[in-house]
């Protein structure tokens, strides 16, 4: 699969797909190793999609040198010059959202229609969940911390009630935690995104969006809350919103939420 040289690093991508351009930004800690990835969802059948690595994650580069969210949006800015792409649609998962408003911030005219999952605004509109804060966990320890928060059904009356379910959660967390975890770099790439993600706040610079933007999300998401979500719309003039039946992963959760982004990409 193939790398290119994007500003001060070499980025990992895939391109898969027919139909509308999309490029797809991942959220906190992702890889295009992991799966399933965005080429298993039902937008495959839809978009010519194009998904990459960012700077610190997965097979890209990892430079121990401060990033900035102005970083991960210029970095898919010059990802679209290096495949010539003038102008597409971008979705943008979690920090992927933050990474996408940055992106049509700066770069307005590269964006046609904008799609903002399970993400936050930063400052007054409210910030995701501050990771950077977490204390050192080991996998285990982080997927017991995840689980609830990602979905606030999942609380410890549900985990009583549901132990061998929650467990294999856990598990299932815990093996994707190995993929490239010992490669150099990782670490450092890993705190460098969560210190840029600690600065984000586009709170009140999101009025200056002009193209179309559908902003959508799990009722029951305990990272990029519900009112964090209603922040973005009531700052971006037009925007539709949405709520689906899940938590931070609601878009594996309920079937419905890649229909509403394939209906909204299609328009």
């Amino acid at each position: 699969m193939p790398f290119i040289p994007v500003r001060d690093i070499e980025i990992y991508y895939e391109r898969r797909g027919s139909g509308p351009r999309l490029l797809y930004i991942s959220g906190t800690g992702g890889d295009l190793r992991c799966k399933p990835t965005i080429f298993d969802s039902p937008l495959a059948a839809h978009c010519d999609i194009l998904a990459y690595d960012q700077r610190g994650l997965g097979q890209s580069s990892c430079p121990d040198i401060p990033y900035t969210m102005a970083d991960y949006a210029d970095d898919g800015a010059a990802l679209l010059d290096a495949l010539g792409w003038q102008s597409c649609a971008v979705m943008g998962v979690s920090f992927g959202g933050m990474v996408a408003q940055e992106l049509a911030l700066r770069h307005p005219a590269r964006v046609e229609r904008l799609v903002l999952a399970c993400t936050s605004s930063g400052g007054a509109g409210g910030a995701s969940y501050p990771l950077h804060t977490l204390p050192p966990f080991s996998p285990a320890e982080k997927a017991r911390w995840n689980i609830p928060t990602a979905d606030t059904r999942l609380d410890a009356a549900w985990q009583a009630a549901h132990p061998a379910d929650f467990q294999a959660l856990i598990e299932l967390a815990v093996e994707g935690s190995k993929i490239g975890a010992d490669e150099p770099g990782r670490e450092i790439g890993a705190r460098r995104q969560l210190e840029a993600r600690a600065g984000h706040d586009t709170y009140y610079r999101l009025p200056t969006l002009r193209m179309p933007v559908y902003i959508c999300g799990g009722r029951y998401d305990g990272i990029a809350t519900p009112a964090n979500l209603e922040a973005l719309h009531m700052r971006i003039s037009g925007s539709r919103l949405e709520f689906f039946e899940g938590g931070h992963g609601f878009l594996m959760q309920d079937a419905r939420a890649y229909a509403g982004i394939v209906e909204f990409l299609s328009a």
